[in-house]
């Protein structure tokens, strides 16, 4: 049963934060791109949690542990039997109730919040606005490192929520499928070079996610928001919709403000763009698309 919201604020967590069945995840990656054109750079926000973190908060490190280290693209999901045992070690299991966060952008919040759905877990929120709303708070802040106990997972994987390549491939065919990129206006119409091709994966709509944040770095309300879904056509009942960006990240930031728009049933591409575009075989469009 879920029992939390998608999105809480400080004030609800810190009124929470001594329930013994809530675990506080702190997911934090960080993502900077040269200048100009380039692959993105990551790194695992381990060192900044142990700086500072939400008291009684567990560190995720997305970028290795909850992520197949072994796929050819950086942070696929891992199998669900790993994934659980994973997960499980750092104290999230059956009838816990998780509120994710990070230091930066909400995105790598929402990867998590999609992984758990992933794996058939739905009593997950992001914490809205991340450890800096938090920190502008006021509230507590610890340094070092936390665990839980380990505790017992259940994997109950939703395949519909995954996206595979063949699966993308498929839609191209297809008038019930609506692709939607998450990318800066530029990246999407090819105009700049971030992955081994440029464009778009052919068909697509698109919603920048950083434009459904709000100036203080939280959530923008989900009703102001959507009107940039329906123009992608993200809200049409009879549409299966898939997100993806470049390793599916930013697209789970859609994914989860479209399940605050009543839509729980969106898929990602995880391999999204730095998949698609490495692949000579598979098409993409450049250029400004044509009105819908």
């Amino acid at each position: 049963m879920t029992t939390l919201p998608l999105l809480v604020d400080t004030a609800w967590l810190h009124a929470h934060l001594d329930d013994p069945d809530l675990v506080v995840v702190d997911a934090t990656t960080f993502l900077t791109q040269p200048e100009g054109d380039g692959y993105y750079d990551v790194a695992s926000g381990r060192d900044a949690y142990r700086k500072g973190h939400i008291p009684g908060a567990v560190f995720a490190d997305l970028l290795t542990d909850l992520a197949d280290t072994d796929a050819p693209t950086t942070f696929t999901a891992l199998d669900s039997e790993t994934f659980a045992e994973r997960i499980g070690a750092l104290g999230v299991g059956d009838g816990a109730r998780v509120v994710v966060y990070d230091q930066g952008a909400d995105m790598w919040a929402t990867r998590l919040w999609w992984n758990l759905r992933l794996e058939g877990f739905d009593d997950v929120a992001v914490l809205d606005g991340g450890f800096r709303a938090w920190r502008d708070a006021g509230l507590p802040v610890v340094a070092g490192e936390e665990t839980r106990p380990a505790a017992t997972f259940t994997a109950r994987r939703r395949p519909e929520l995954l996206a595979e390549k063949e699966d993308v491939l498929a839609a191209l065919e297809r008038d019930d499928v609506q692709l939607v990129n998450s990318l800066d206006g530029p990246t999407y119409e090819g105009t700049r070079v971030t992955y081994a091709r440029p464009g778009r994966i052919p068909g697509s709509s698109h919603v920048f996610f950083r434009e459904l944040v709000s100036p203080d770095g939280g959530a923008r309300d989900a009703e102001e928001v959507r009107p940039a879904f329906e123009a992608a056509g993200a809200l049409e009942e009879d549409k299966k919709i898939v997100t993806y960006c470049g390793s599916g990240i930013a697209a789970t930031y859609l994914a989860f403000n479209l399940a605050r728009l009543g839509r729980d049933d969106v898929a990602v591409y995880d391999g999204s763009m730095t998949e698609w575009a490495a692949d000579e075989s598979l098409p993409l469009e450049v250029g400004a698309p044509p009105a819908r």
